[in-house]
């Protein structure tokens, strides 16, 4: 077993995760009318479905970056 591949696949599974973060947030404040937060605790599964949907085109993004 490598020790340095799984230190770049742990690095780069963490740099996903951020880089994901981030780009929630951005979209976030790029849309200030919808407060995705309340919208969740209220209930709301079209929010809900939304921000899935937001996360897996990001992951797709991100992680075709990465490669």
């Amino acid at each position: 077993m490598d020790w340095e591949i799984i230190g770049i696949n742990f690095l780069y599974a963490a740099l996903g995760v951020v880089l994901m973060f981030l780009a929630y947030k951005i979209f976030d404040k790029l849309s200030p009318k919808i407060n995705f937060e309340d919208e969740l605790k209220k209930g709301n599964i079209a929010v809900a479905i939304f921000i899935a949907a937001l996360f897996i085109a990001i992951a797709i993004i991100v992680g075709g970056s990465l490669n």
